[in-house]
């Protein structure tokens, strides 16, 4: 018989044997504290709210009342500064960077750890999917067992601490 466990997808998060006590970031390699583990979600709407707020400065300061300029230019922020350096102006308040995941997020998980790979920055073609997914705001809003964004995910990166 088929059990639920056996079709889950990964919206369904941690695997049923060693999930409740198994730490946030562990599937991915990532340590459970600390430098280089996931960012919680304090910190990481912070960063948002900071980069949104400088965005629609810049838009009132230098273009018209078009509502898409502050969207256009958080687009290109996050594309520039995510691909190149790992982090926002609001994430660098925050401590917190976006960083490369290898191998690449696939939507069904097996469960198993694995080695993150190099922190690397997401790279310009993660950092558009990234960010083309992030500026939808619905792909954002859904969180796998690991409290990754979609977007993250499947961009093959997640936002650790510093």
């Amino acid at each position: 018989m088929v059990e639920r466990e056996d079709v889950g997808s990964w919206l369904s998060g941690p695997p049923v044997g060693g999930g409740a006590g198994t730490p946030r970031g562990s599937r991915l390699g990532l340590p459970p504290t600390g430098r280089g583990s996931l960012a919680g979600m304090g910190r990481r709407i912070g960063a948002l709210i900071v980069d949104w707020l400088a965005c629609q400065a810049i838009a009132m300061a230098f273009f018209d009342d078009n509502p898409l300029v502050p969207l256009a230019i958080f687009a290109v922020e996050n594309i520039l500064l995510v691909g190149t350096i790992g982090a926002t102006l609001g994430h660098a308040i925050f401590g917190i960077r976006v960083r490369r995941l290898r191998p690449p997020a696939t939507l069904i998980d097996t469960g198993e750890a694995h080695d993150p790979g190099p922190d690397l920055p997401a790279g310009p073609l993660r950092a558009v999917v990234r960010t083309v997914l992030l500026c939808l705001v619905i792909p954002a809003a859904v969180w796998d067992g690991d409290g990754r964004g979609l977007h993250d995910r499947l961009a093959g990166t997640a936002i650790v601490r510093r």
